[in-house]
């Protein structure tokens, strides 16, 4: 292990939310964030978002990326429409099925939008899948696409897309995980070699545990190699967002542990340890006037930097009535 370099920290940094930073629709679920400055000067939000009707578990059989904009990174941010929208009344076995955990990234003039899908291992219909979103884990196909989700990555020249989708997995899951290879997270490194974080389930246990592995390959969209050391196997995590900070020199990476968002730090993308300001917020959003929401789940962190400085933290949120919602907090620089 090379030096330890002076890590940034992010607690001592959150403000709290005002009502132009929560990201909520009354028709649709939003969740899993991800933003991009455009050449535009807007600031650009490619998330998960899924009809309300159709119950919140349908994630799983339902969720498209949608685009949204807005002036600042921490919002107001206003639809702009739908990237990624797989639904249709049939699907062959191997068609993708749905669109989940977005990142967006530009890598030398070209927009990468990685994501997740699943399918089906026999001919299924749209009208099963609503079934299977409304009973949720008790449905005997569940299980089914959940071991099928892979993550895949879509490219396109421009923000606004057409965004073509590459129809092989960018990996398939081994060494440190099982079962799947979801919520992707990139960045280009120091080496310039792309760093891919995906969780998958933990190997040997008979347990429900998930692990963080981390994948390295020489292009952005082909290639990737999972190494044998995972980034977390200690504890359940997920929902890594991952970035490399050319000011301290390091990589780091905040997740979601179910009581708190916490963050990871490594000197060479490989082996990571617990960031000094390890655990980044509990479960509990301020607002500005004071008050906070205490949510029932609160995942799918993302980090925005700008220029090698974090500007904001973004979460999908679950209030205890089963509202789900994006906030962005700002970040003092």
């Amino acid at each position: 292990m090379g030096p330890i370099h002076t890590e940034r920290t992010l607690s001592d940094r959150i403000l709290p939310a005002g009502p132009e930073n929560i990201f909520r629709s009354k028709d649709h679920f939003q969740w899993c964030s991800s933003v991009l400055h455009g050449e535009d000067g807007q600031y650009h939000l490619f998330y998960s978002r899924w009809k309300r009707s159709r119950s919140f578990d349908a994630w799983l059989t339902h969720s498209t990326v949608a685009h949204a904009a807005a002036p600042r990174p921490e919002g107001p941010y206003q639809y702009v429409g739908t990237v990624l929208d797989f639904e249709k009344e049939e699907y062959l076995p191997e068609e993708k099925i749905t669109a989940h955990n977005p990142k967006i990234e530009c890598f030398d003039g070209v927009y990468y939008l990685y994501f997740c899908s699943t399918h089906a291992d026999r001919k299924i219909t749209n009208a099963e899948l609503i079934e299977i979103g409304r009973t949720g884990a008790k449905h005997t196909d569940w299980k089914m696409l959940r071991e099928n989700q892979r993550t895949f990555v879509a490219t396109a020249r421009s923000l606004n897309g057409p965004f073509t989708v590459c129809q092989t997995p960018l990996l398939e899951p081994s060494g440190p995980i099982t079962t799947l290879a979801v919520n992707p997270a990139v960045t280009r490194g120091r080496d310039g070699r792309y760093y891919l974080i995906v969780k998958g389930d933990k190997p040997g246990t008979d347990r429900f545990e998930r692990n963080q592995a981390i994948a390295i390959s020489e292009k952005p969209d082909v290639g990737f190699v999972l190494q044998d050391r995972p980034v977390i196997h200690e504890w359940d995590s997920e929902d890594m967002s991952l970035w490399y900070d050319r000011h301290t020199d390091l990589y780091y990476a905040v997740f979601h542990a179910h009581t708190y968002i916490g963050m990871m730090v490594s000197n060479d993308g490989l082996t990571w340890r617990k960031a000094q300001d390890f655990e980044v917020l509990p479960k509990r959003v301020p607002l500005q006037d004071g008050s906070a929401i205490l949510p029932a789940r609160l995942e799918r962190p993302f980090v925005f930097e700008q220029d090698g400085e974090p500007q904001c933290l973004s979460l999908a949120a679950m209030q205890q009535d089963g509202d789900a919602f994006i906030v962005f907090l700002p970040l003092k620089h």
